[in-house]
C-alpha cells in the first residue's frame, strides 16, 4: 500500500495522523477509529510515512495550500475553507483542474503518488496563481 493511500484511509476513518511540531514525530489522534488492517499497514510503512511528513516540514505556504487542495479534492481531509472557495470561485476550481491536467501530462496518473515529482515550470506557474487566488479569497472573507 502506498503512503498516501494509508494516510488517506487514516484520515477518512476520522482519526488524524500528523507530524507533531513539539517533538518532530508522527502522532495519531483517535487511533481507535483506525481499522486494524490500516493500522498494520501504517506500522509496516512507518519509515516511509515519517519521511513523507518530514518532506513537508519546510515547504512553502504555497506548497502546503496546494497539498490541502489535493487532500480536500480527493476527500481525504475535508477543508471547509477550500470547499467554500472552490464553490464560490469557479475560475479557481477550473484553474485547479488545469493544474492537475498539467501534472497528468507529466505522468501523474495516481492521486496516491506524491504529485511533487511531476511538477514543472508550467504547473508551478499555475500553482502560484492558485495560491494567490486562495489568499485573495481568504482576505476577502476575513473582512466580512
Amino acid at each position: 500500500m502506498k503512503v498516501l493511500q494509508i494516510l488517506s484511509l487514516i484520515w477518512r476513518s476520522g482519526a488524524d495522523i500528523y507530524l507533531d511540531e513539539t517533538d518532530n514525530r508522527v502522532a495519531i489522534k483517535d487511533q481507535k477509529l483506525i481499522p486494524i488492517e490500516v493500522m498494520k499497514a501504517a506500522e509496516q510503512n512507518f519509515q516511509a510515512i515519517d519521511e513523507w511528513f518530514k518532506s513537508w516540514k519546510n515547504a512553502s505556504s504555497e506548497k502546503i495550500t496546494i497539498m490541502k487542495m489535493i487532500h480536500q479534492f480527493c476527500g481525504w481531509q475535508p477543508n471547509d475553507k477550500i470547499e467554500q472557495w472552490f464553490c464560490a470561485e469557479e475560475d479557481s476550481l477550473m484553474l485547479f483542474i488545469d493544474w492537475t491536467i498539467v501534472l497528468a501530462e507529466n505522468g501523474w496518473k495516481d492521486p496516491y503518488d506524491d504529485y511533487r515529482q511531476y511538477e514543472n515550470d508550467e504547473s508551478n506557474k499555475l500553482a502560484k496563481e492558485l495560491y494567490i487566488n486562495a489568499v485573495t479569497y481568504a482576505k476577502k472573507g476575513a473582512g466580512k
